[in-house]
Parts: C-alpha cells; sequence; structure tokens
C-alpha cells in the first residue's frame, strides 16, 4: 500500500488543503493528513484537538483518509506510519525556497522517505491559513476559501454564530 502523509499546521484547514489533499489521494492508496502542533507558529486560533476533529469531520466525506496529530518531527512520524512520502503543496516561489530547506533537513533525518510537491490550483494561490484568519476577523467573507465546517467553527468559537 502506498501512503503519503500531508502535514501541516491546518490553523485552520481551507479549501487549498483539501484540494491538495484530494489530489495526492490520487496518487496514494491513503492520505494521512498530520496536525502538526507547530508551537513555533505561535498564536493559534484552533488548538491542536480542535483542528484535528476539524479535519477529521471534513475528510469523513473522503475515503481513504486519515487524521493524526504530532508534537513531533513529522518526518519521524511519517516513518514510524508507515508513509513513503510527504506531501507538500506550493504556492509561490516563497514556498519552494522554504521547502528546499525543509526537504534537506527531511533527507537527512529520513532519506527514505520522499517529498511530493503539488501546486496549488491558480484560484486558491493567494490562500494561506494567515491571510484566512484576518479576512475573517475583519469581517470578510471566506465561505468560499475554507470547508463549510470549519468556517461554522470560526464563526462560533468567536461567537458569530
Amino acid at each position: 500500500m502506498k501512503i503519503a502523509v500531508y502535514p501541516g499546521t491546518f490553523d485552520p484547514l481551507t479549501n487549498g488543503h483539501v484540494d491538495v489533499a484530494l489530489r495526492a489521494k490520487k496518487i496514494f492508496d491513503k492520505v494521512i493528513i498530520m496536525v502538526a502542533a507547530n508551537s513555533k507558529k505561535g498564536n493559534h486560533f484552533f488548538t491542536t484537538e480542535e483542528r484535528v476533529e476539524l479535519a477529521k469531520e471534513v475528510f469523513s466525506h473522503y475515503e481513504g483518509f486519515e487524521v493524526v496529530s504530532t508534537d513531533g518531527l513529522v518526518v519521524k512520524a511519517a516513518k514510524d506510519l508507515g508513509a513513503q512520502a510527504l506531501i507538500r503543496g506550493l504556492r509561490a516561489v516563497t514556498d519552494y525556497e522554504m521547502e528546499v530547506q525543509m526537504h534537506e533537513v527531511n533527507e537527512y533525518i529520513e532519506p527514505d522517505i520522499d517529498m511530493v510537491y503539488l501546486m496549488s490550483h491558480r484560484d486558491q494561490a493567494f490562500v494561506s491559513s494567515t491571510n484566512i484568519k484576518e479576512l475573517f476577523h475583519y469581517g470578510e467573507d471566506i465561505s468560499h476559501l475554507v470547508p463549510k465546517e470549519v468556517l461554522d467553527a470560526m464563526k462560533k468559537k468567536v461567537g458569530r454564530e
């Protein structure tokens, strides 16, 4: 069985993330969505547990997905799960530059785990979790940028139900 891990903080999970995951599933038998606690990123909108539950809810509509979390090295966790690859989405050249550095570190730690990069679709290229949070904060309509489950949870979290 070909297994890939798609790691990220997913704070919040966007339609761009879902698109990358669904395209990865066309290549792999199983895609494990790995929610990284990632304390280096600082202020999280959702807790790790909330992000895991939201991802489970969103991906429950599709076959061949599993959702887990980690607070350790993603590449080590992927190896422990029997994955052959890590999936990464690329939006722009700046993403590529960061990913090259991450690839080198991951290859040093676990040379048997391949990196698979999928370009975001043009209509999702500007979408980042950071942008989503800012647009939401200022009351902009993000309904076409995030799954309904995520939008509902964001509204509930800040009392905008």
